[in-house]
């Protein structure tokens, strides 16, 4: 993960803002403007992390509980929302992240001649989305495929994630064992070697051996929101 930091010029537009006047003023103390203007990051709390939450749970990203506590499935919902905008994937909500929550882009549709009910997966921007009757109902960050070379007691490969249509065809509760590791509430959609599962490591970076990894928040109830058997899955780079 990387580093946590604060910037002492972000004006969050949530309740942290302060008054752009104030800003400006050459006559504010540093220090003062810089805990006025204290960054939303993993491990802050208060209302301005609470409307965050409503904010990314109202566009359908899933930030958790509406708690006011800046925690893991915040920061995942945070990267979700920044992958979708093309913004850099940061630890932090920067300025950018907040003007682009008052006008956020929604997510690009990977095959307009798709059914109604589907998910699609963007290896591009490693975002997973999934659709009830054309409208959004889940947005999350994935990792996928790494691109890297490994053997494994089944042989070796190209960890790559698979692009094309294709139907969820079952679902393993819990935890799997697998030669590759292991793998929780796993979705299968090519036969029972790629699935969309949850896992305790899901970085920015797309690092699986080719399944497509979710948080394990969103793992607990991803199955319940999709048609196994069946649910068409379109996974496009």
């Amino acid at each position: 993960m990387r580093r946590l930091w604060m910037s002492a010029l972000l004006a969050p537009v949530l309740a942290l803002a302060v008054p752009a006047m104030a800003l400006a003023a050459p006559s504010v103390p540093a220090a003062r403007t810089a805990t006025a203007a204290r960054t939303l990051q993993l491990g802050t709390h208060g209302s301005s992390v609470r409307a965050l939450q409503r904010r990314l749970a109202a566009l359908k990203y899933y930030p958790g509980a509406i708690d006011g506590n800046f925690g893991t499935s915040t920061l995942e919902a945070v990267w979700a929302f920044q992958e979708v905008q093309r913004l850099p994937g940061e630890d932090f909500v920067s300025s950018a992240m907040q003007r682009a929550l008052a006008h956020p882009r929604a997510p690009r549709v990977l095959d307009t001649a798709a059914v109604r009910n589907r998910i699609e997966v963007n290896l591009g921007i490693e975002v997973l989305v999934v659709y009830r009757n054309n409208r959004i109902e889940l947005i999350s960050h994935v990792s996928s495929g790494g691109g890297y070379y490994y053997c494994s007691p089944g042989g070796c490969g190209v960890a790559i994630t698979p692009t094309g249509n294709f139907r969820t065809l079952s679902f393993f509760p819990g935890w799997i064992s697998v030669p590759l590791g292991y793998m929780y509430n796993s979705v299968f959609f090519i036969g029972t070697a790629f699935a969309i599962h949850g896992d305790t490591d899901v970085p920015l970076a797309p690092v699986s051996h080719g399944c497509i990894r979710i948080p394990m928040d969103i793992a607990a109830f991803f199955h319940r929101l999709v048609a196994i058997p069946g649910e068409p899955v379109i996974v496009r780079r």
